[in-house]
């Protein structure tokens, strides 16, 4: 039975969806077998493995909501299986409350899925709301990318918080799997001084592996492919396929 794994931080910018997409496409290089549920009404993860989200015939909406089975909805891809998002899960907060365990909808469809991966990623929007609790009540454990630089703990402990309820009134497996520092700039001393006290904070579990700052990161998206493919040599790549074998070994 696979883990559920939500990737989530809601301030935006912080490389959430980078994260998730170059952690499945890494980990699913190793042979394990991925799904990357794009849980975010941009759907960037979604067009991150190369969906064109514009040609799918059902996304998580259909899911959740349309009660589609999960399994119509998945594709595969070179990289990975994703579960596609669609501007539609916009709506979708709105649709959910008048729904019987409205926070369970994401929890109830992803239980169909799990006997046929290793790990599934979550990938959540960039805010504290309810697609985002529908994942927390989902997840075995939260992957939280940190931004190596100023306001980087901003927020955090609003998340910590929401974390702390979910987990003792909902979601009692819920666990913090690890904290993934992101765009490392080693040119400034600031880098290293928010990953020393981002480890300072979650004592044990930082990855070892920092995601460096990387053109070749940035590019990626806009050719549709994880940086795993799209550059495979490239500093941003290493650094990934470095913390999938770190993820790996913790599985």
């Amino acid at each position: 039975m696979g883990k559920i794994i939500a990737v989530v931080n809601q301030k935006g910018g912080v490389g959430k969806t980078t994260t998730a997409v170059n952690l499945t496409a890494a980990l699913h290089d190793l042979g394990l077998r991925v799904l990357l549920c794009d849980f975010d009404p941009q759907a960037n993860a979604t067009s991150g493995l190369g969906v064109d989200k514009r040609k799918i015939k059902y996304s998580i909406y259909d899911v959740t909501i349309n009660g589609i089975p999960v399994e119509d909805a998945i594709v595969k891809t070179p990289y990975g299986d994703v579960l596609p998002s669609s501007a539609e899960l916009a709506g979708a907060s709105v649709e959910l409350i008048s729904t019987n365990h409205r926070e369970r909808q994401l929890e109830m469809a992803l239980q169909k899925a799990k006997g046929s991966y290793d790990l599934i990623f979550v990938d959540c929007p960039p805010s504290l709301e309810l697609l985002t609790l529908n994942a927390l009540c989902a997840a075995d454990g939260i992957l939280v990318p940190v931004q190596c630089e100023y306001y980087a703990l901003e927020g955090l402990s609003d998340l910590m918080s929401t974390l702390r309820m979910v987990k003792r009134k909902m979601n009692p497996r819920l666990e913090i799997f690890g904290v993934a520092l992101t765009m490392f700039d080693g040119r400034t001393n600031f880098s290293t001084q928010v990953a020393q006290e981002v480890r300072r904070h979650f004592p044990g579990k930082v990855f070892a592996t920092i995601i460096p700052r990387n053109i070749r990161l940035a590019e990626a998206p806009s050719h549709g492919i994880p940086v795993t493919a799209y550059d495979r040599s490239s500093r941003g790549s290493t650094a990934y396929k470095a913390m999938a074998e770190e993820i790996q070994r913790k599985l």
